[in-house]
């Protein structure tokens, strides 16, 4: 089968269109023949992370396709239907919580290939509304945005959420999924393209993320931020967030490393809470909501598999808004 690899150098010079050898489903697990796959962040970090002595590995988290084949003891899947994946791997119950969620696509073989194999509770069915190229791109960072904005955070109607960095994935959809809920939704961007494409999307406003937040929002303070920046914003989230307010982290594309002032903590009794992926409870709640609310993922690009690398370069320039998608079959 075809498919992209990683090896030999970091970053995303290491990526090889290649041939790779088939192979079947064992016990518990079926084999799904891709017809879109999709990228995210993650996979910018795992690249940069590697090194020439590590082992060549297929990247990919999120993909839709058909079943080809089925594994023994594998009763309720059959060849023929058409599957979105669940890329969590072995996280079944939401409040048991893994030390580092298993992700498909690293370690483990992922879904920049022709097909993949997977454990059975790791497909559903794939939402009938939905195109290939959205179905591809809709796991990892919906799923993420579902349980930052609604386990996590708590978000309810009404309530405002301020969701800095847009243009990724887990923004976009968090920003579709908290409108649909009647929240109010301001999002930030150090880009003045993305902020007019923002405005696009179902939100109050869109920030200059160098500007001063608080005089822009005045007294319409934020309930909820949705943090995957980090440092580079995390100062400005306490001049604008209200009393008894939380910050979902789930990111941190800026660092690692950020000052918490204490007294900016306890007297507005603030709640810092993380989050990472979610569970396959709230990945069949999260697509039960899409459908309920009959939202669609928003597509930037689409490229062709051999041309993934052209797709990482575009995600590593951060011109987009909304997800990328990968054309397999």
């Amino acid at each position: 089968m075809k498919a992209i690899i990683h090896a030999g150098v970091q970053g995303i010079g290491g990526l090889q269109y290649t041939e790779q050898r088939d192979k079947l489903p064992g016990k518990g697990e079926v084999k799904v023949r891709l017809k879109t796959a999709g990228l995210n962040h993650r996979d910018l970090f795992l690249m940069s992370a590697r090194t020439n002595q590590e082992a060549p590995f297929i990247l990919g988290s999120d993909g839709a396709g058909i079943i080809e084949a089925v594994g023994d003891e594998v009763t309720h899947l059959t060849p023929g239907a058409e599957v979105i994946i669940n890329p969590c791997i072995g996280w079944e119950k939401t409040d048991q919580v893994p030390v580092v969620p298993a992700i498909l696509g690293g370690p483990t073989d992922g879904t920049f290939a022709e097909s993949v194999i997977v454990p059975q509770q790791n497909v559903a069915p794939k939402p009938a509304y939905l195109t290939w190229e959205e179905a591809g791109v809709l796991s990892l960072s919906a799923l993420t945005a579902y349980r930052a904005l609604f386990t996590r955070g708590n978000l309810q109607q009404g309530e405002h959420v301020l969701i800095p960095g847009i243009g990724g994935g887990v923004a976009t959809f968090a920003t579709l999924m908290a409108a649909a809920i009647g929240a109010e939704v301001s999002v930030t961007s150090r880009s003045e393209v993305k902020r007019q494409a923002a405005l696009q999307l179902p939100i109050a406003r869109a920030l200059d993320s160098h500007e001063s937040w608080e005089e822009h929002l005045g007294d319409n303070s934020v309930d909820l931020i949705l943090d995957s920046v980090g440092p580079a914003t995390f100062d400005q989230y306490f001049d604008v967030i209200k009393p008894n307010g939380r910050i979902v982290m789930f990111g941190a594309s800026s660092g690692d490393e950020i000052t918490i002032p204490a007294r900016a903590i306890f007297f507005p009794q603030l709640h810092i809470i993380g989050t990472s992926m979610g569970s396959r409870e709230e990945f069949i709640a999260m697509l039960q909501f899409m459908e309920q609310y009959s939202l669609h993922p928003i597509v930037d690009t689409v490229y062709p598999l051999k041309e993934t690398a052209l797709a990482f370069e575009r995600m590593e320039r951060s011109e987009q808004l909304g997800n990328i998608v990968i054309a397999i079959n």
